[in-house]
């Protein structure tokens, strides 16, 4: 749509101008640092940041129905620049230009509604957001997007050069970050570190073939995120874990489409997202906050992190229901099937407790909870999501597994509807979809296949044939009519078909 087609009273809204005053804003201490230059922690107490507007203030000035009419109307335009999370510009990244936005496709992923016999099982009306449909098949392309355009910005200013982005991953990471890092390929190259045989195959080919330097080292990601954490502290080196703070503000864009998608009604919607190294829970709340506080939308919805048993620390952490007892202790992961969620010590944990601190006393009551999962839960939930049209991967049986559990609990009544994050593609966990089918789970993972949920091949051979086609030898006609009327007779059979 082109601009002298939109409403006159819109037109000046719908190309969004650089603005805001951004700083790093240390969640311990309290400091402000400015943003021309890549920083990670608080050099004065070691802390993470968020990223604050401090000239947020102007945003709330626009009523909150202009801001439903801005961003619907921005979703028609044709510019890539605004196509993907910088829809909403002002929230994320507003002071970069639109010449130094990276998108690659990333955001306005679809949320797809269960189907009926799934919504029956679970007792209530439920979504799943598919986020495995972003370019590198993972919710990890939404901060990638705002980190790469944010050093865009900075290379492009002239205040960074020869760029070397680095991070830790479980799998998803690293293939976002060796995807975008491709695309900027005259102005950057990425290095990753991998745990040694801790992710799956899809998973380590997708940063080889992007080029990057690709590093296996023994331990699990903890050992990983040690590794390069020094590295960023002694190196001129861009880290593009979840503890650089641009990462966690590309996530929010996850907040604001789910708003977006829901006509910005929020009551009685229930969000529900796997934690990992936290990063994702809080950006969700944080974009809802943000939403909220502009009068963009009315409530604030419930928000439920999910853990595994297998790598619970933050679950474990507001287990103690007094908050003065509270005490965050990491934890020795297990082996885990929500691979990418396989964390023991996460790094955004500071700011999992600012942000539930914020929303639940916005929201004056408790709207932010968590639940704990098995492992054998997250499997077969995953498997009857993807029996039943969905494309859900093992954060996605998760996810589904934890809403469950909240209504077991009580968290989730009947008259909510539920959104659940289905954070990568199925295709990307397809080797535990196999262990599962072929009851090769090794002890640890404490995974025992359901014999209704096994589904194997069934080899069609028959039996009293000479000939049988082959690739480059292909059957007569006598017998290549012989051949397929004795197969099809044998799969009839097995189907138990009727004759017409």
């Amino acid at each position: 749509m082109r601009l002298k087609d939109f409403p006159e009273d819109i037109r000046p809204y719908i190309l969004p101008e650089q603005g805001g005053d951004l700083v790093y804003r240390c969640l311990g201490c309290g400091a402000e640092y400015g943003i021309k230059e890549l920083l990670y922690t608080c050099p004065d107490c070691g802390d993470v940041f968020l990223i604050f507007d401090k000239d947020i203030d102007r945003l709330k000035k626009i009523p909150g129905e202009l801001w439903h009419r801005i961003f619907d109307y921005r979703k028609m335009l044709k510019m890539p620049s605004f196509k993907g999370i910088y829809l909403y510009h002002e929230f994320i990244g507003s002071i970069i230009n639109k010449d130094s936005i990276v998108w690659l496709g990333e955001g306005h992923t679809p949320v797809v509604e269960a189907n009926p016999s799934m919504q029956e099982q679970v007792g209530l009306k439920f979504f799943f957001k598919n986020d495995g449909q972003n370019p590198s098949a993972s919710f990890k392309d939404r901060g990638m997007a705002s980190a790469f355009s944010y050093i865009n910005h900075l290379i492009r200013d002239g205040h960074v050069s020869d760029v070397l982005a680095i991070c830790a991953s479980t799998g998803d990471t690293s293939a976002a970050a060796a995807l975008y890092a491709s695309y900027m390929n005259t102005n950057i190259k990425s290095a990753v570190l991998l745990p040694h045989k801790k992710v799956t195959p899809q998973q380590l080919l997708q940063p080889l073939g992007s080029g990057a330097f690709v590093f296996e080292i023994p331990g699990v990601f903890d050992d990983c995120m040690k590794v390069v954490e020094e590295l960023s502290e002694k190196y001129n080196v861009a880290l593009l874990n979840s503890k650089n703070a641009w990462r966690i503000l590309g996530q929010e864009s996850y907040s604001y489409e789910i708003a977006q998608e829901f006509e910005y009604d929020m009551n009685n919607k229930v969000v529900v997202v796997p934690i990992g190294n936290a990063g994702n829970i809080t950006a969700v709340m944080s974009g809802f906050i943000k939403f909220f506080e502009a009068g963009i939308i009315e409530n604030l919805p419930k928000i439920i992190g999910v853990q595994s048993e297998h790598a619970n620390p933050v679950y474990l952490y507001y287990k103690e229901v007094d908050p003065q007892k509270r005490e965050f202790i990491p934890v020795k992961v297990k082996p885990s099937v929500a691979q990418a969620a396989m964390i023991g010590n996460p790094v955004s944990m500071p700011r999992v407790i600012n942000m539930v601190d914020r929303y639940n006393s916005l929201a004056e009551s408790q709207m932010v909870f968590f639940v704990e999962v098995t492992e054998q839960d997250i499997m077969d939930w995953e498997l009857k999501a993807n029996r039943n049209g969905h494309i859900a991967c093992t954060h996605g049986g998760e996810t589904l597994a934890g809403l469950i559990k909240a209504r077991q609990k009580g968290i989730v009544e009947e008259n909510d509807t539920a959104i659940l994050d289905s954070t990568a593609h199925a295709l990307k966990f397809s080797d535990f979809q196999k262990m599962y089918f072929e009851n090769s789970f090794p002890p640890d993972y404490k995974v025992t296949p359901g014999s209704n949920l096994i589904n194997l091949p069934v080899l069609i051979h028959p039996e009293g044939l000479e000939k049988l086609p082959a690739i480059g030898n292909p059957l007569g006609e006598e017998d290549f009519k012989k051949f397929v009327n004795i197969v099809s007779e044998e799969i009839a059979e097995i189907l138990d078909l009727k004759k017409i």
